[in-house]
This record gives C-alpha cells, structure tokens and sequence, in this order.
C-alpha cells in the first residue's frame, strides 16, 4: 500500500519539533564545534528553517525542545559524560544567549518552546508530551541534533508515547557523518518514516 504522506503530515495534527538547535550547542556560541562544522557542511539549518516556514504557512505547530540550566544547576543530572561535560562547561544556562534557538530558524511568536532541565531528551520529565496531546498533535516531525542521542531518544520517546514519527534525513545531524548515515540507514526506518523535506513542503502546499 503507497504511503499517505498528505495523512500523515496532515497540518491539522503535526508538530515540527526542533531538538537543541540553540546557540550553545551548534550555533555561534556552539560548545561543540564540530557539531555546528558539520550542520554547516550539510545545509541542515537551512531545510529545517524551510521546513518551520512551509509547516507555519500550512497551520502546522512548531516546537522547539532546548536544554537549559539553572546557574546554579539544581535540578539537573550529571549522570551521564556529557551532562558532565556540559556542567563543567556553563553553557545553556536560561536567559543567556547560549540558550537561545539559534536566529537562522527564525523564531516566530506562535512558535512553542519546551525546555528541560535534565536528562538527554525532550520528553522524560518535561511538559512536551502534555502539550502536543493538548495540541491535538498525532504526528511529530523530528529535526535537529543529534542524531547520536537526541534525535535518536527524541524519534524512540515519541513512538513509545504513540505518535507517528516523521524524520527527514537533511534536517538532522550527527557525528561522524558516516555514524548518523548508517542510524538513518537501519535504524530511523523500522521506528519511523524517513522523508526528505521538499517532499514534506511539496505535500503542505499540494492541494
């Protein structure tokens, strides 16, 4: 059976979520270079800022999921390396710059934002999964960083939550570019539906 894709993405029960695409992480204030090289290299911002566009204009909601601290860190794990890492480092602390979505995405006042305080993904723990139910939301759209963990989580969260999952291949990253090939190879297929974002923009402005 041809897949539906007009259903799926319906804008009247899709959310495009944003994972730490935020100027701390892979922006001008990135505390990982390589990560923002690599985001650079593939064009990735710039299909996601087309895909925010096209899913605005269609009446799609647009989520962005940040990771933020306190200064004073309370609240916040360092069970994990780069929970340490980032603890150490001081970056993403709320209502600093490097907490902010990056302005390449052009942040709109209808647009949503979900921060957390701990962990590794957007749902554990946070109001996220309240929201979009709220929202009448069945299907997510899954962007940003990485592909490694935060993506990866963020797509396996969503579907254990009960949502269709929709991942475009140009509008995450991850490294090595090799490593986030091959999880878009023969992991995101057998969770999620893997398409690309001019076919998700051709569907919202198709009759």
């Amino acid at each position: 059976m041809p897949l539906d894709l007009h259903a799926i993405v319906d804008p009247s029960h899709t959310a495009v979520l944003t994972m730490e695409l935020q100027r701390g992480v892979m922006g001008d204030l990135a505390m990982l270079p390589d990560l923002r090289d690599e985001c650079t290299a593939t064009g990735m911002l710039d299909n996601v800022h087309d895909l925010l566009a096209a899913a605005r204009t269609a009446g799609a909601r647009v989520v962005h999921c940040t990771a933020e601290f306190r200064e004073d860190r309370q609240g916040s794990g360092t069970n994990a390396p780069m929970l340490r890492a980032s603890a150490k480092g001081g970056a993403l602390i709320s209502g600093t710059p490097s907490a902010e979505v990056v302005p390449e995405l052009d942040v709109q006042p209808s647009d949503l934002v979900v921060p957390r305080l701990h962990g590794m993904t957007p749902f554990t723990g946070t109001s996220l999964d309240a929201m979009l139910r709220n929202l009448a939301v069945k299907t997510v759209i899954a962007t940003g960083v990485s592909v490694n963990v935060g993506v990866t989580g963020m797509v396996i969260e969503a579907v254990g939550l009960g949502y269709e999952v929709v991942v475009p291949p140009d509008a995450v990253a991850g490294l090595p570019r090799e490593y986030a090939e091959a999880v878009l190879q023969h992991t995101i297929p057998v969770i999620a539906y893997r398409i690309p974002t001019a076919q998700i923009v051709e569907t919202w402005q198709s009759p």
